[in-house]
């Protein structure tokens, strides 16, 4: 099933009311932050995870269910308490305490299983398949990349000047949004670590193919290969892709922290270190925007790793 750009515009109606209109912070001349950290359950995944359960023809009197190295799955146990349904969330053992506290105090159902998200994946399949569940994708569903489209066209309401945009990839699911949110003469620059290229072996390859998973980014852009709903539109729109160094990553969310006070996670300060670092460098006069997507992480490390 194909997404197109007026599903994202649906989406954008059906989940009305149910997120925040997160802030554009210009942090400097010609670079804009779009602050999706502070949306509710601390990403921008629960644009997504309403949009999916929205779009079920009803609430799924079985509940929901989803695997997720943390932020889908709080999106989701957010999106399930809000709209009176039950959770069950399926979650790899590199997912981070705080995103499992977060989980439990969400009133979500936590099984943790698995050494990486795809493994959690294929538990949480089995699951939905035996209770009826409806399963709601971390980023492979046409309703779920159409939700986190959403972002994109709140960012050109905000920033209409804006010639690129930055964004993290591990799935593809929010990069695919985006991309189908955002008008032509914009470019998309997708950003992924080196230790995790899922759409960027998928672009060389011509199809997804599956990666090894390591490196600080692995809790949250952990998925083994790009999503095939992602791939379609990403192939198809012609990315710039480019990867980052997790010393680069662990750099610019220390930089977040110390330059502008923002609580970030190593995968939402991922597009950051594409500029920070150099990875993507702008032309003269190229107006840039930073999805900044995730804050679920311990202050405490802010400026230890």
């Amino acid at each position: 099933m194909t997404v197109t750009h007026a599903d994202v515009a649906a989406a954008g109606e059906r989940i009305s009311g149910r997120v925040l209109r997160t802030p554009v912070l210009e942090v400097a001349p010609g670079l804009v932050f779009k602050l999706e950290q502070l949306q509710h359950s601390g990403s921008f995944k629960v644009r997504g995870a309403f949009n999916r359960i929205l779009s079920a023809g009803g609430l799924p009197a079985g509940g929901v269910i989803a695997a997720s190295g943390g932020n889908h799955g709080l999106a989701v146990a957010y999106a399930a308490r809000a709209l009176g349904v039950r959770a069950e969330i399926f979650v790899p053992t590199v997912t981070s305490p705080v995103k499992l506290a977060g989980l439990r105090a969400l009133d979500a159902q936590v099984t943790q299983t698995g050494a990486i998200y795809a493994e959690a994946a294929q538990a949480a399949a089995k699951r939905a398949a035996e209770t009826g569940a409806l399963p709601v994708h971390a980023y492979d569903q046409p309703e779920v990349v159409a939700g986190q489209g959403t972002l994109a066209l709140e960012l050109m309401e905000q920033a209409p000047d804006v010639d690129t945009v930055l964004v993290a990839v591990g799935g593809g699911g929010l990069a695919a949004g985006v991309a189908l949110g955002l008008p032509s003469r914009v470019r998309l620059v997708t950003v992924e670590p080196e230790l995790i290229p899922t759409l960027h072996a998928a672009l060389r390859a011509g199809q997804p193919v599956p990666v090894e998973v390591s490196g600080v980014g692995a809790d949250a852009l952990g998925a083994t290969e790009v999503g095939g709903t992602a791939f379609g539109v990403l192939s198809a729109a012609a990315v710039t892709s480019v990867l980052v160094s997790d010393a680069a990553i662990v750099e610019a969310r220390r930089t977040l922290w110390t330059r502008h006070r923002m609580v970030v996670e190593h995968a939402g300060a991922a597009a950051f270190a594409a500029l920070l670092s150099g990875a993507y460098q702008p032309a003269d006069g190229e107006r840039a925007a930073v999805v900044i997507c995730g804050s679920n992480t311990d202050p405490a490390t802010l400026t230890t790793s």
